[in-house]
């Protein structure tokens, strides 16, 4: 139950680093959802918003993060 009980905790910590990060995007005024390629649609009763654009840049970041860390770590 320890190895569990580690990986909530970073987890946790993972997901409040991510939280602080979209609000810094936010203040700096970078629009994350809101990029050219972002899908929406409207229609009389339901609206419907995939932002496709962001995930994969967000994947592109996360990737290239991930790449260093693991080519630092050897």
């Amino acid at each position: 139950m320890q190895g569990l009980g580690r990986l909530l905790i970073f987890a946790g910590a993972f997901i409040v680093v991510l939280g602080v990060c979209v609000l810094l995007a936010q203040k700096l005024g970078l629009p994350l959802g809101r990029l050219p390629g972002d899908i929406a649609w409207k229609g009389k009763h339901t609206s419907v918003y995939f932002p496709l654009a962001t995930c994969l840049l967000l994947s592109v970041i996360l990737s290239l993060v991930l790449y260093l860390l693991n080519h630092l770590r050897r």
